[in-house]
């Protein structure tokens, strides 16, 4: 496993999300990170109940489960993108203009070009 955070004391917060997880679902962590840095840097920011991704400016991403078999990934968008085979849900936030995208990873093939698109918005390309 590399080293994503920015802090030790991320590194030992990010090993608590990490500790107990399956080696499929470590698998899919890391490739999911290490797709997003073919994209461009990003910093792990974890949280309490979540993973933040940023870009050095801002966060972009959220992980917010690490299952069994599988990753939990939203992608906080200005807009809905209503048109794609990725995002098993859309909400918006509720007096914002914000609207969460829900990603299920259970493969890495999951990560396919369309979804790499989506992580490019993201990441502000």
């Amino acid at each position: 496993m590399r080293q994503y955070t920015d802090s030790p004391a991320n590194e030992i917060e990010l090993q608590r999300f990490l500790n107990g997880k399956s080696a499929h679902t470590l698998a899919l962590f890391d490739h999911f990170i290490s797709e997003f840095q073919k994209i461009g840097p990003v910093t792990l920011h974890p949280a309490k109940t979540m993973i933040g991704i940023s870009n050095g400016r801002k966060r972009i991403v959220y992980i917010t489960r690490l299952g069994k078999d599988f990753l939990l990934v939203v992608f906080p968008f200005k807009r809905r993108y209503d048109d794609n085979l990725c995002f098993e849900k859309i909400a918006q936030v509720p007096g914002d203009e914000q609207c969460n995208h829900y990603f299920r990873m259970l493969q890495v093939e999951d990560v396919n070009d369309e979804l790499r698109t989506y992580m490019s918005i993201a990441y502000g390309g």
